[in-house]
């Protein structure tokens, strides 16, 4: 249904992305038409512009290994320009970090706002969440920070918001980062600590020599002797702290009873413990809470947060620990020394001897205090309403391009921002498009997808042109065709018709079985032309698919498309892609998806193993070290030789995966009544563009090695 006052006349110069830069893909006086969307398609807008040309000729600069594409959407729900790498970690209200991928709409975080002469962090809501393939840069900072976003992604510096990428003139005009900028905000952030026995151990200590009652004492009965009574209590406000301390005491079998043991009385909170009056429960907290002789790293930051959250406070900027133990103060002086702290030891005669120590070096150390320990209590974290003030070493040293593309991570918020790894970073708010189209800031970029409603008559118009030389079409190079706006315009069906009737060859990348609702005017093009169709099958084990490709169709549902699309007489390879070593390569589990691709019919059978190039090798290995420490050790193996760090593993591993396919291949065709004409690909680090060719994305020039497929990095 048609908005009409939303029918407007605007000016697009935006060159396509895929284009040489030759001309612009629409008319300079564009008519744009808003269609809102109605049932399944609710709360999406579709924007109607007519395109000058839909096939677009990929820049002679790309690697790519067809020349000729088309894309009849820009963008998606699911698309994004200012993107970051999903193992960013981002601060969230409560003052922890969680990875951006793991952010979700609802999720409290911090942004900022500008108050006065100041830009102050904020506690806002995440209102959307997505990801998407993005070429990746890396920008590393004078703290030695590393930041994996896209080139349109945006960072607050010392002069103004600020593109990782731009141009000084021209169509990719606009303010980007050097290495004179230096960005806004605290450092990068500390990882948290690990709750285990030594952690769980330290904060016990801590918390229960600052807040806890422990206490051993007899008492005579008449006519009994001395009766020896034992006594635990921990009584808190901040029931945080409280209910850790129960877990914690419960992982050593100390089991507990809570009970309120002041209830709320005007401005006083109610205050609830835990306690025991077991012996056998009494001696196991004595042992735990006792000093260690040679304190682990890990038993440190427990009872640095245990003894803050008992003792500690943080209010106008001043973090510190108080008490008058002298001993217990010592302790919190050595860890805190230990882990880099610059801290003030205060102590006041004229207060029972009250030892302060206090942690110096601003926001930044406070911060990383709160990281690196883990505190329990939230309210002793927040930072809400502080300036962005800090003498971090965020100046900008370097920014490259890491010559992937990596899936991509984004959020909107209330603010408008969020702080990524310490510094402030911009929501995805207007993509380019969509500001060269004159529409809103607020949740435009993803709701608002502009479908090129001409797309079907332009194609077959230039298909037929005699300046056209019938070269090879390659489709799902940019936004998958069959993204969920297909299912509502047909504009990929009608595309696939036109060149059919052409006979132009064509083919077509997706994971969406979606294209199976196209089986007809597919056939009738494949009677005409060379059509090819292409999935990845990383594996059929549900665990490893969840755990790798999460969001992706089920590899058993994209295996009975495969099988469709070749009974239909569509030709369908399978990549194999990427073999996971210790996760997907064993023998059952390759010989299940050869079997089952062969059973389906496949053409083609491609099994790449995994390559990790500079950039992609640290965030998966970073990935890896939190799904998978078990195998962390052999990928190092692997993926290092005698110079140091490689991309690809031992030419022998290579070899025996293409050995072991083919082998399982040709098994499986001697399992199935009728030939099996399955070519098998070879595996290999310069044999890309042959095996692309082979399934059927070539094209009519030589072309580069492209780099590795999307399908590769879908885990990371």
């Amino acid at each position: 249904m048609a908005d009409d006052a939303a029918s407007v006349n605007l000016r697009w110069k935006l060159v396509d992305d895929q284009s040489g830069g030759e001309s612009t893909l629409f008319p300079d006086d564009l008519f744009m038409e808003r269609h809102v969307g109605m049932g399944e398609y609710r709360g999406m807008e579709f924007l109607h512009v007519n395109a000058k040309r839909v096939i677009n000729e990929v820049p002679k600069s790309s690697r790519m290994a067809f020349r000729y594409t088309i894309n009849p959407y820009r963008g998606c729900s699911h698309a994004c320009s200012y993107c970051m790498s999903g193992d960013t970690p981002i601060l969230m209200a409560d003052g922890r970090t969680k990875p951006l991928a793991d952010v979700a709409v609802g999720d409290r975080i911090y942004g900022t706002v500008r108050d006065g002469a100041y830009r102050r962090y904020v506690t806002t809501e995440v209102l959307d969440h997505w990801s998407t393939l993005k070429p990746a840069y890396r920008t590393v900072l004078e703290d030695g920070t590393k930041l994996i976003t896209s080139g349109d992604h945006r960072f607050l510096s010392n002069r103004g918001w600020k593109h990782v990428t731009g141009a000084e003139q021209g169509p990719g005009q606009r303010p980007f980062l050097t290495v004179n900028n230096k960005l806004m905000g605290t450092g990068r952030f500390s990882p948290a600590p690990a709750h285990d026995a030594e952690y769980r151990r330290g904060y016990l200590c801590g918390m229960i020599r600052g807040d806890g009652l422990l206490r051993s004492y007899c008492y005579d009965r008449p006519g009994r002797g001395p009766s020896p009574v034992h006594r635990f209590r921990l009584a808190l406000v901040d029931l945080e702290a409280l209910q850790r301390s129960k877990e914690f005491l419960s992982s050593y079998s100390v089991d507990t009873d809570e009970y309120v043991f002041v209830q709320a009385a005007g401005a006083h909170r109610m205050m609830r413990a835990i306690r025991t009056s077991s012996r056998g429960n009494f001696e196991a907290i004595s042992e735990i809470v006792a000093w260690p002789r040679s304190p682990s790293a890990g038993w440190r930051k427990g009872f640095l947060a245990g003894i803050f959250d008992a003792e500690g406070s943080y209010s106008e900027g001043v973090l510190r620990i108080v008490n008058t133990d002298i001993e217990i103060v010592s302790w919190v002086m050595h860890s805190m020394e230990a882990f880099g702290f610059d801290v003030a030891l205060e102590t006041r005669p004229d207060n029972g001897g009250t030892s302060s120590v206090r942690i110096r070096g601003g926001l930044r150390e406070r911060l990383r205090f709160f990281h690196t320990v883990d505190t329990a209590i939230t309210r002793k974290r927040t930072i809400d309403g502080t300036a962005i003030k800090s003498d971090a070493r965020l100046g900008v040293v370097s920014i490259e391009p890491l010559g992937v593309e990596l899936p991509m991570y984004d959020i909107t918020t209330g603010t408008g921002d969020f702080i990524a790894n310490g510094v402030v970073s911009h929501n995805c708010f207007a993509r380019p498009t969509h500001e060269y189209l004159g529409l809103g800031i607020g949740a435009d970029f993803d709701s608002k997808i502009v479908v090129k409603v001409n797309a079907v008559e332009r194609a077959r118009a230039e298909v037929r042109s005699p300046k056209w030389a019938g070269d090879h079409i390659a489709m799902g190079t940019n936004t998958d065709p069959y993204q969920k706006a297909e299912g509502k315009y047909h504009l990929t069906r009608g595309i696939v018709e036109a060149l059919g009737q052409a006979a132009n060859p064509f083919s077509i990348l997706t994971k969406s079985t979606l294209v199976l609702r196209d089986l007809d005017v597919l056939t009738a093009a494949a009677a005409r032309t060379s059509v090819r169709l292409n999935f990845s099958i990383g594996t059929l084990d549900r665990d490893v698919w969840r755990l790798t490709e999460p969001g992706t169709p089920p590899p058993d549902k994209r295996v009975d498309a495969v099988r469709r699309l070749n009974e239909a007489g569509i030709p369908c390879g399978v990549l194999i892609a990427p073999v996971l070593p210790g996760l997907s390569d064993g023998p059952e589990q390759l010989s299940a998806v050869v079997d089952a691709c062969v059973a389906a019919g496949a053409v083609s059978i491609s099994a790449i193993s995994l390559h990790l190039r500079p950039g992609v090798r640290e965030h998966y290995l970073g990935w890896l070290r939190d799904a998978r420490p078990d195998l962390v050790r052999l990928y190092e193996q692997r993926f290092t030789g005698r110079g140091g760090p490689r991309a690809y593993q031992p030419k022998a591993v290579q070899e025996e995966l293409s050995t072991q396919v083919r082998r399982l291949v040709r098994a499986a065709e001697g399992r199935y009544d009728g030939p099996r004409a399955v070519r098998v690909v070879e595996d290999g680090e310069d044999d890309m563009r042959d095996r692309l060719a082979a399934q059927g994305i070539g094209s009519s020039g030589p072309a580069a090695e492209p780099p590795p497929p999307a399908e590769q990095l879908s885990m990371l």
